[in-house]
């Protein structure tokens, strides 16, 4: 059992957050802690992508608490996508070829409202130094290797996003062209079963953008033409960054979206 196992186990005289004397600058209330172990045991893989992990009584039992707290820890994590709830079966390990997850971080849609299918066309796929910018928000150190993966996404056959994606290099070896146009699905299930890095959120910049030359002519406008320009940072476990994505987005007939709260 882990040290924070042990703080958040310790059910003498009922549920406790921590002992007194272990320092503790801010209040987590137990079942964020109780969250944060599941967490923790996803992140080392005790239970992998699109396996039941226990049920709650069988973790109030592990970690000492009540079964509500479990509930409260689990329902924050079903809200996050990290698990999914499925009736009468038990809680998963969410994987993004889930439908209700699988193109979760594509948030543009068409402005009919329906859904419309795409295509990714690849361009290139390439192992480089990493720039002084993409290693300071990969926090790996400059000139560190990564991937470097540009793509088009089509729908209904126009190009509408054009995709440049950055990689760990280290996390990433055997990332290939060839294995790219392989793979049938979400470039995410691709990270997630073949290299074992699992996005659990991102977060992104948005801004509105002239189409220089070079995305003018991938994407099929003219030079100039307004784009909304996306930069995102996505997450693993524990917070650790392991892509930098810029997307140039077409949206003469889709809006993107994002729903707060």
């Amino acid at each position: 059992m882990t040290t924070n196992q042990a703080n958040s186990s310790n059910a003498a005289g009922g549920e406790r957050t921590a002992d007194a004397g272990a320092p503790s600058p801010t209040f987590s209330p137990l079942y964020q802690q109780i969250k944060g172990l599941i967490t923790q045991s996803l992140e080392a893989g005790e239970w992998k992508p699109g396996e039941i992990i226990p049920s709650e009584v069988e973790l109030a039992t592990r970690y000492k608490v009540s079964q509500g707290t479990v509930r409260k820890a689990i329902d924050e994590l079903a809200a996050d996508n990290i698990v999914v709830r499925r009736q009468g079966k038990g809680t998963f390990v969410a994987t993004h070829t889930e439908d209700r997850v699988q193109f979760r971080f594509l948030r543009l849609l068409p402005d009919s409202g329906l859904d419309t299918p795409h295509d990714s066309r690849l361009i290139d796929c390439r192992r480089l130094r990493a720039p002084a910018e993409i290693a300071r928000q990969l926090e790996i150190r400059p000139a560190d290797p990564v991937v470097l993966v540009r793509r088009v996404l089509e729908f209904s056959g126009v190009a509408t996003v054009l995709d440049e994606i950055w990689l760990p290099g280290a996390m990433f070896r055997g990332l290939t062209l060839e294995r790219l146009a392989e793979h049938k699905g979400p470039l995410y299930a691709l990270f997630e079963t073949e290299f074992g890095t699992r996005m659990i959120r991102a977060s992104e910049k948005i801004r509105a953008v002239a189409a220089d030359a070079a995305v003018a002519e991938r994407l099929g406008v003219a030079e100039g033409f307004p784009l909304l320009s996306v930069d995102r940072v996505t997450y693993t476990y524990g917070d650790r960054p392991v892509e930098v994505r810029r997307g140039w987005y077409v949206t003469t007939q889709y809006f993107y979206q994002n729903d707060l709260s």
